[in-house]
C-alpha cells in the first residue's frame, strides 16, 4: 500500500473515511502524508489537523514508536518526483481477507488488517494505543478449558477494591503534604533577600504571563566576558505563556539563529521571540553579539529589541512583532508583489538606506551588518522596513575601516566579491549587499535564482547590460501595479549599480547613497561593471568551499 504525492503525475494518494457506516461516499476524515522536511502523516477532520504521526526517522514514525512488526516492510521515499510512504507484507503467504476467520465488518472500522499466523505465538504484548485485535481459532474443548482456568485465577473483587482505595488514599495524602511544603518554601523564597538582586529569578506564578519585562543587568557569568548591559529581562514563564509553550502554530520563521515564534504579552503587546537552537549555525557567541549590539542601537528602520531571556540552556531575544513578515515574502511572491506599488518600493529602499546609514555613520558605534538580504528586512504594519538579525554583525572601533576573517558567513548572491573570496569585510561590503537588494526590489527577482541561458548572465549582469544599452527601465517588475516616475526608477538603478561595483573604493558611502536617492538634481557618476562572475553560478548549494582563481587562498564559506 502506498500513501503520498506523485509530483510528476500530480497524483495524491490519501485515505478518506466513509460518510457513514452505510454510506461509502467521502467523509470528513482524511489521513494523508504532508511533504516538507521529513515526511509526516496528519489526520484531518475537514481542514482541521487532529492527529500527527510524527516524522519518519528511518525505523518508524516517531509519534508511534511502539509500532513494530517483523511481517511488514516499511518504505519512505522523499525525492523531487514523489514523496510517499508504503508498506508491504514480507511473506505473501500470510495475506488473507479479514472476514475469513471473524465476523468483523471491515467497513465499520473494527479491524485494520488481517494475516494468518500458522506457527507459535511469541513476543505478544499490549500497546497503549493504535493496536489490532488478534483472533485465535480454537476447538470448543480448548475454549472451555481456558474459561475455567481464568475463573480459578480471578482475584477476590472485594479485596482488590479495598487495596486500590487504600493505596489511592495514601497517594492523595502524600500529594497534599508535598504541595503544602512546596508552596511554603516558595513563599519563604519570595520574602527572603537575594544575593543576586541584579537578576530576575525564575518564579512559578499562577499567571506566568503577568511577569513583565524589568530592567535588569545581566550577570557576568551568564554573558561570558562581555560587559554588563542594561536590558529588559523576561522570565521564562512569561515567554512560555506568551508563546503558548512554543506552540508549533505560533512559529513564524526559521533561521541560522533558531526558530522565531509569535507571542502576546500580558498587556496585549504582540512580540516575536527568537529562540536559540542548540544545533543552530549561530551559537551562544552570536547570541551575545546580537544582544550587545542591538542594546546600543535605536532607529526607526532597525527592529526594536524589547528584551531577552536567559535560563539554563535557554537563550531568547524578544523583538517587536512585524505583522507583514519579511521583505522577501512580498517581492518574490507572484501575488503579493502586485500590491507593492513603486511608491511603497521606493520608501522601502529609502528606509533600508537610512537604517544602514545609522549603523555605519550615525550610531554610537560603527556596525557592519554582514548579512543584508531581503529576508533580514522586516515590514511593520505600515510597511516601514526594519533591518534585523545582527547575529554575525561586527562592531568597528575608532578609525577602523576593514577587517579580515577566516570564517566567511553570509548568503550567496548578497556577499561582496572581496568578502566571499578573501574574507575582507567593511562598510563597503554592506553597501554591495544593499545594491543587490535594490535591484531585487526593483525587478521582483532573486539575484541568486535569476539566470538568462541565452545571454549567460545572472541578475546583476543582466541589469548592467540593460543599463549600458540605455534600457534600464526594462528592469522594472512587470507585475507591479500603479504609476511610477521613470527618472526615479533610473536613479535607483544607477545608485544600485554604483553600490555593486567590483572595487570597494569605487562604491559610495551610505551618506552619499541617501543623498543620491533623495535628490532629484544630484549629479551621479557612471557605474562600472558589477563585481560578480557574470556567468552562471554552478554550485547548487548554499554552503560550499570555494577557491579564488588567481591566488592560493582557500576560504570556507558557511552560508546561512
Amino acid at each position: 500500500m502506498k500513501l503520498g504525492i506523485d509530483f510528476k503525475r500530480r497524483l495524491t494518494r490519501n485515505l478518506t473515511s466513509w460518510n457513514t457506516p452505510n454510506d461509502p461516499s467521502p467523509g470528513q476524515y482524511t489521513f494523508k502524508l504532508v511533504p516538507g522536511g521529513l515526511p509526516e502523516f496528519f489526520l484531518f477532520q475537514g481542514p482541521k489537523k487532529i492527529y500527527a504521526s510524527g516524522p519518519f526517522n528511518g525505523a518508524g514514525l516517531t509519534g508511534v514508536p511502539n509500532l513494530r512488526s517483523q511481517d511488514f516492510l516499511f518504505t519512505v521515499v522523499n525525492s523531487p518526483d514523489e514523496t510517499y510512504y508504503s508498506y508491504a507484507i514480507t511473506n505473501p503467504q500470510l495475506r488473507s481477507r479479514c472476514r475469513a476467520y471473524s465476523a468483523a465488518n471491515v467497513s465499520g472500522g473494527i479491524n485494520r488488517g488481517c494475516v494468518i499466523w500458522g506457527v507459535d505465538l511469541m513476543d505478544m504484548r499490549q500497546y497503549p494505543a493504535v493496536v489490532q485485535d488478534v483472533f485465535i481459532r480454537l476447538a470448543q474443548s480448548e475454549v472451555d478449558a481456558l474459561i475455567a482456568a481464568a475463573r480459578r485465577q480471578r482475584p477476590n473483587r472485594k479485596l482488590l477494591i479495598a487495596g486500590v482505595a487504600a493505596a489511592s488514599g495514601v497517594l492523595l495524602l502524600g500529594a497534599i503534604l508535598g504541595c503544602c511544603c512546596f508552596w511554603r518554601k516558595k513563599r519563604q523564597a519570595k520574602t527572603a533577600p537575594s544575593s543576586h538582586s541584579d537578576v530576575l529569578p525564575l518564579r512559578h506564578r499562577k499567571h506566568p504571563a503577568a511577569s513583565p519585562a524589568r530592567n535588569q543587568r545581566l550577570e557576568e557569568n551568564r554573558m561570558g566576558s562581555e560587559k554588563d548591559l542594561d536590558l529588559p529581562f523576561f522570565d521564562l514563564e512569561a515567554i512560555l505563556t506568551a508563546t503558548d509553550d512554543f506552540d508549533p502554530d505560533s512559529k513564524i520563521g526559521q533561521g541560522g539563529f533558531g526558530s522565531v515564534y509569535m507571542g502576546k504579552l500580558e498587556d496585549g503587546q504582540e512580540v516575536a521571540v527568537k529562540r536559540l537552537s542548540k544545533k543552530s549555525v549561530q551559537g551562544v557567541g552570536e547570541f551575545k553579539n546580537e544582544v550587545k549590539l542591538i542594546a546600543k542601537l535605536q532607529h526607526r528602520n532597525l527592529v526594536k529589541l524589547l528584551g531577552c531571556c536567559i535560563d539554563d540552556d535557554e537563550r531568547m531575544l524578544v523583538y517587536e512583532f512585524m505583522p507583514n513578515n519579511s521583505l522577501d515574502t512580498f517581492i518574490f511572491d507572484e501575488e503579493k508583489r502586485k500590491s507593492l506599488v513603486w511608491k511603497n518600493r521606493f520608501e522601502i529602499i529609502m528606509g533600508i538606506a537610512r537604517g544602514l546609514l545609522y549603523l555605519h555613520e550615525d550610531s554610537r558605534v560603527r556596525i557592519i551588518h554582514r548579512d543584508m538580504k531581503a529576508s533580514n528586512v522586516l515590514l511593520d504594519r505600515n510597511m516601514i522596513p526594519k533591518i534585523s538579525d545582527f547575529g554575525i554583525a561586527r562592531m568597528f572601533g575608532g578609525d577602523q575601516t576593514t577587517e579580515y576573517t577566516m570564517k566567511v558567513i553570509g548568503t550567496y548572491g548578497y556577499m561582496s566579491p572581496e568578502y566571499a573570496m578573501d574574507g575582507v569585510f567593511s562598510m563597503k561590503s554592506d553597501i554591495y549587499s544593499f545594491g543587490v537588494l535594490v535591484i531585487e526590489i526593483i525587478t521582483g527577482k532573486r539575484n541568486r535564482g535569476f539566470y538568462d541561458d541565452e545571454l549567460d548572465l545572472n541578475l546583476l549582469g543582466y541589469a548592467w547590460m540593460l543599463w549600458k544599452e540605455g534600457r534600464g527601465v526594462e528592469l522594472l517588475d512587470e507585475a507591479m501595479g500603479g504609476t511610477f516616475d521613470y527618472d526615479v526608477v533610473l536613479r535607483c538603478i544607477q545608485v544600485a549599480l554604483l553600490c555593486v561595483q567590483v572595487h570597494p573604493r569605487s562604491r559610495p558611502l551610505m551618506s552619499s547613497v541617501v543623498m543620491l536617492l533623495s535628490s532629484e538634481n544630484a549629479t551621479m557618476p557612471e557605474p562600472n561593471e558589477p563585481g560578480v562572475n557574470i556567468g552562471k553560478i554552478t554550485s547548487d548549494t548554499e554552503s560550499s568551499q570555494t577557491q579564488t582563481g588567481i591566488s592560493l587562498t582557500e576560504t570556507a564559506v558557511d552560508a546561512r
